[in-house]
């Protein structure tokens, strides 16, 4: 006989009992395993004032297989999303009962369907669920009672809270699910938070979250400084290290990779499974007073992240073991804020590998007779260098020795571009040749390593023959290119788009011909280093507007942007006014005070209109 499917009678005089057996905490492994829906339908913090799904029992019983019985696949499917939708609304009940707030019980109940789905499938599965199924089909005379449909409905719900109650995680398992942890990973970490009730946890989270991820970097910025501190990584490292590492890995192992560092989405639940022991920290006790000390040593608050996620175990030291670290950094010279600044650049500063290489690397800069003061000066801009070796920071000295940079030299050399010792040496040695190949003998490209020891640590293809090719472009020979970059190196190191091309284009707006600015570059390389604003614009407007000169005598004499426009250019000019005296730029500024005095102000001067 074919059976309706369309409503359930009413079992009033069925008792359901508690089940005897303690409900498994892995989801069962179904024939008829279900998929939570991609977009549950809405619900309201009452679920039974909600209007109800039609669920058929018949999904349950033990005639499935039957072909006269089963339903159609549409309706079994129909009817499974229908049960998963209850099992989220009981969900949402079963956490209010917890004391968790509407919006937190809906974005929990949504965003855990693997925890749903087990409730689910641990409900179905039990005998007495099956037995109550059959029951309510076979009784007829109750077919078509709406009463009865929406009793059958609330004690579904009602098992699936029992069933949740029965798990006695009480609710942090579906609260870590909806962070984004697998389900695997939420009861692991559930069991260890047994004692911690789920509405502090909660409170917990969302502070640990405000730390860690309301920094103003971008999740980029964050991931480069991670890659940066990894490559330039070469000693024996610790523990603390090590799980960072680890913590890293994960990250990287997904799509965006350390790119996603910053992401709260992405890499929370990374971190908590990673470093478990965080949950169980008290944020009042323990956590507040670790962000108020980074504070204290110049971390700002909203760049915590930058510290914490890159070295995540920081936040489990005592105060009192940070301090003692922090206040390592003293014989370096670290003052005021500069702790903090070096945490922002290098987290593991503190970890005890990298304080104990300090020592070590200390050593080798003195048996080169480097002053400490140069050395101390490289670790506070650079922090890095603490983490290289000393076998390899050896090699990068020994090319730098080859360029007759050493001792006192050598110190300026480090304190101006620490970067550079964690150079590859064949890179180093690229440079040197590409400079050679430009026209430069070794003497001179050491010259150009003392003045601008950054241009050894740029990029051969992306940076100097950029620029190189710049320099071609706006009519600078060959030949030329080795007096105009000795001159000023720092040439090579500018930003085309955003420094030289500016530059170029203003004076050109102001009359000068492209031929025009390539002859002051050949004369004075440094023209092209100085502001608009705060340069080129104020003593053009002088030169053309008070001393009405023309822009040729500029052409003619580029140095004269070199010159304080107070200190010595209005000066001197007032006075050859008062004197009657006309005399070009070059001779007005290139004399020094008394070569100045002894032509203009002392003797009867060649110059004077009569």
């Amino acid at each position: 006989m074919k059976m309706s499917t369309k409503s359930f009678p009413v079992l009033t005089h069925l008792i359901v009992p508690s089940p005897s057996p303690k409900p498994h905490l892995i989801p069962s492994t179904s024939s008829h395993f279900l998929s939570f829906p991609q977009n549950p339908l809405p619900f309201t913090a009452n679920v039974h004032h909600h209007k109800p799904f039609k669920i058929n029992p018949l999904l349950c019983s033990s005639s499935t297989n039957s072909s006269n019985n089963a339903p159609s696949d549409q309706s079994q499917s129909q009817s499974q999303s229908h049960s998963l939708t209850l099992t989220q609304q009981a969900i949402y009940d079963y956490l209010s009962e917890l004391g968790i707030s509407q919006e937190d019980c809906a974005f929990i109940s949504s965003n855990s369907p693997k925890y749903a789905q087990m409730l689910n499938d641990s409900v179905q599965d039990l005998e007495e669920w099956k037995s109550w199924s059959s029951s309510s089909v076979s009784n007829k005379n109750d077919v078509g009672n709406g009463d009865g449909e929406e009793s059958v409905l609330i004690g579904f719900k009602e098992k699936v809270v029992r069933m949740a109650k029965e798990k006695g995680d009480n609710g942090k398992v579906a609260f870590l699910e909806s962070l984004g942890l697998s389900l695997s990973s939420a009861i692991s970490i559930a069991r260890s938070l047994s004692g911690e009730p789920l509405p502090p946890l909660i409170h917990k989270v969302k502070y640990m979250k405000e730390i860690f991820f309301s920094g103003s970097n971008t999740e980029r910025t964050l991931g480069k400084n991670g890659r940066r501190m990894m490559k330039h990584l070469s000693i024996p490292i610790d523990e603390d290290v090590q799980q960072t590492l680890a913590f890293f890995e994960k990250i990287e192992a997904r799509r965006g990779g350390l790119d996603m560092l910053g992401s709260s989405d992405a890499s929370f639940r990374y971190l908590v499974e990673s470093f478990p022991r965080l949950l169980l920290l008290s944020a009042e006790s323990h956590v507040k007073p670790v962000v108020d000390f980074l504070e204290i040593v110049g971390v700002p608050k909203d760049c915590m992240g930058n510290v914490l996620l890159l070295f995540p175990p920081l936040i489990f030291w005592n105060i009192k073991a940070i301090r003692t670290k922090a206040l390592a950094f003293e014989e370096i010279g670290a003052v005021d804020n500069d702790v903090g600044k070096m945490l922002l650049k290098y987290p593991w500063i503190l970890s005890t590998s990298i304080q104990e290489n300090y020592e070590e690397i200390l050593s080798v800069f003195n048996e080169e007779k480097v002053p400490k003061l140069s050395v101390d000066r490289a670790i506070r801009s650079w922090p890095h260098l603490l983490g290289c070796s000393t076998s390899k920071l050896k090699l990068m000295l020994d090319q730098l020795g080859e360029l007759g940079v050493e001792n006192k030299k050598l110190g300026q050399v480090i304190a101006k571009s620490p970067q550079l010792l964690l150079r590859k040496p064949q890179e180093f040695r690229q440079v040197v040749s590409f400079l050679e190949d430009v026209g430069f003998d070794r003497e001179n490209v050491g010259r150009i390593l003392g003045r601008c020891p950054e241009l050894f640590a740029s990029n051969i293809e992306r940076t100097l023959m950029k620029k190189i090719d710049f320099l071609i472009g706006i009519g600078i020979s060959k030949d030329h290119l080795p007096r105009t970059i000795k001159k000023y190196p720092e040439l090579l190191v500018s930003d085309v788009d955003r420094t030289l091309l500016p530059r170029i284009k203003y004076l050109m707006e102001m009359g000068l011909s492209k031929r025009d600015i390539a002859f002051m570059v050949r004369r004075f390389s440094p023209l092209l280093g100085y502001s608009i604003d705060e340069v080129f614009r104020p003593k053009l407007a002088f030169l053309l507007n008070t001393m009405e000169k023309s822009l040729q005598d500029v052409v003619a004499y580029p140095r004269y942007f070199s010159y304080s426009l107070e200190k010595k250019i209005k000066p001197r000019f007032w006075v050859l006014k008062g004197r009657n005296i006309e005399c070009s730029l070059e001779e007005m500024l290139g004399k020094n005070d008394d070569e100045f005095a002894t032509e203009f102000l002392l003797a009867p001067s060649a110059h004077s209109h009569q």
